[in-house]
């Protein structure tokens, strides 16, 4: 874009944002008219923007001096992300010993508002596998990911979630509602380990265990995902230890020094 092109209002605005809170970075505590001409953008624009930005909790607004500065709340999104950097470093080593143990589709998963994202993947070694990739989103109720860190949430959040979300029949074996969901919960919190037997996909199965952090909160899960012709079920409590196994290690390198299982 040449110097005197004109940018669309919508980027202009993002600009605008950006060096707001980058100025605000750099001061404890500002008024609109310092910060107005730090950001070289009219008093009115500029407080238009500080009252969405305090609405949304990224700024805060001194009730004495007017003045304007920046809460936690982009540390805390900062930290969030650096926090699913170091997962994925993490757990990218044991998920690929558990690749070459099982030679099965290794999952990594974060939840997201009613959604199961998947962060990073490991596929099967075989021909027939899980088609998904990287940034995929799958319901929490029709997926073990989903169920595993649903369960590990206090009952009743899980069960607001539950509540809110959609139901869609991607298989016979797909749940219809939150009453379908629950008692799976707290078999998974017990048993330390989520199932979806072609919930989510006719022929594929999947088995996920939690991963927690330095405060024992599970941050994410991490599944197996094989074809249901190669599911053997006298494996399975060798699949959900060799899982465990895996997830101990990296919640342990995630700072979490008593994993439960």
């Amino acid at each position: 874009m040449t110097k005197n092109a004109k940018q669309p209002d919508s980027v202009s605005s993002v600009l605008k944002v950006f060096g707001i809170l980058q100025a605000l970075g750099e001061t404890r505590g500002i008024g609109v008219t310092e910060l107005s001409q730090k950001v070289m953008t009219s008093k009115s624009t500029v407080y238009r923007f500080l009252q969405t930005m305090k609405s949304l909790g990224y700024v805060h607004q001194d009730g004495d001096s007017d003045k304007y500065s920046l809460t936690l709340k982009l540390f805390e999104l900062g930290s969030m992300a650096l926090q699913n950097v170091d997962l994925i470093r993490i757990a990218d080593v044991h998920m690929r010993k558990l690749s070459e143990q099982t030679l099965e589709t290794i999952h990594l998963g974060a939840h997201e508002e009613d959604s199961v994202v998947y962060i990073h993947k490991i596929d099967s070694r075989y021909s027939l596998g899980m088609q998904s990739r990287i940034g995929f989103r799958n319901p929490l109720a029709s997926t073990a990911l989903g169920k595993v860190m649903l369960a590990w949430l206090p009952e009743d959040d899980a069960e607001t979630i539950l509540r809110r979300a959609t139901y869609k029949a991607y298989t016979k074996n797909s749940p219809r509602s939150a009453d379908d969901v629950m008692p799976l919960l707290s078999q998974a919190r017990e048993n330390g380990y989520a199932e979806d037997f072609e919930e989510m996909e006719d022929g594929l199965c999947c088995i996920a265990v939690p991963l927690f952090d330095r405060f024992g909160k599970v941050i994410a899960g991490m599944s197996i995902s094989l074809p249901v012709i190669r599911y053997d079920p006298a494996r399975k409590q060798d699949i959900i230890q060799l899982l465990h196994d895996a997830a101990r290690q990296i919640s342990s390198e995630l700072g979490c020094r008593d994993y439960p299982f």
